[in-house]
């Protein structure tokens, strides 16, 4: 689980809570209107149903589940596993490797090394696998879409069941029915404010995060690569090394470098 995202979640609901407390004393019915939540919401979901195509949407749970959960090595974890592997295949050979797939949880990479022990041309290897991550691009930029949208409409369908609220509160001032007036002054508001918080408080982070979480991966599905056709070619175990340093950033090459 990303603790990172756990703890922003927590922190955000939390002053949300304190505040809205501290706001209405206990009294939460007031930030309660069927009317902005059927506009906010009701027109948010609308949107996204013409912007994208069904078999995109059927992924938002896969969405959600990528934000609190990251299963993705890291640079340096995939330095310290393309090391091992390069290391063993020096020493007993491709072959050898057969027995380190079926430990190897990263898809990208097991398919990767399996063409490889299969004696597949690095060209075609390279091909195969670059396309895997124009594939996987394509699915990160579908979810970071749906948040996208949300962001950028969420907080529109609010403004325009503040207008809507207006407009009756306009039209109920020959009536000088203060009851009424604030009724509509209050839908108004508060459908504001389910917009800003639909867009700023979950879409945006939400969205955010899975873009640099899909950077991250092509970073590492890249270093993946490059080990793969390095093993494959024979080198070194430590110009595989240097290869995957390229990757990393400086400080982090530290342990490697003194470990050499």
């Amino acid at each position: 689980m990303d603790i990172a995202s756990v703890i922003g979640t927590i922190l955000g609901v939390a002053c949300c809570g304190l505040v809205g407390y501290m706001a209405s004393h206990g009294d939460w019915a007031m930030f309660y209107s069927e009317k902005g939540l059927i506009m906010v919401f009701g027109g948010t979901l609308s949107v996204i149903f013409m912007a994208m195509p069904m078999a995109k949407l059927k992924a938002v749970p896969g969405y959600f589940k990528r934000f609190y959960f990251d299963k993705g090595l890291r640079p340096v974890e995939v330095v310290k596993l393309m090391g091992t592997l390069s290391e063993k295949a020096r020493r007993d050979g491709i072959l050898a490797l057969e027995s380190e797939v079926s430990k190897i949880t990263d898809p990208f990479l097991g398919s990767g090394l399996k063409m490889a022990i299969d004696g597949v041309e690095p060209a075609n290897i390279e091909a195969t696998l670059r396309l895997e991550v124009l594939a996987m691009q394509d699915r990160h930029k579908a979810g970071k879409k749906f948040f996208d949208l949300i962001k950028l409409y969420a907080p529109g369908y609010g403004l325009v069941a503040t207008l809507i609220g207006q407009v009756g509160m306009f039209g109920g001032l020959a009536s000088a029915d203060i009851g009424h007036l604030g009724h509509m002054l209050a839908v108004a508001v508060v459908a504001t404010m389910y917009g800003t918080i639909l867009a700023n408080a979950v879409a945006g982070p939400i969205g955010d995060k899975l873009a640099l979480r899909s950077g991250e991966e092509i970073v590492a599905r890249e270093m993946m690569l490059q080990g793969i056709l390095s093993i494959q070619s024979g080198d070194n175990p430590r110009v595989t090394m240097d290869k995957m340093l390229a990757f990393v950033p400086g400080p982090a090459r530290a342990p490697f470098k003194q470990a050499a």
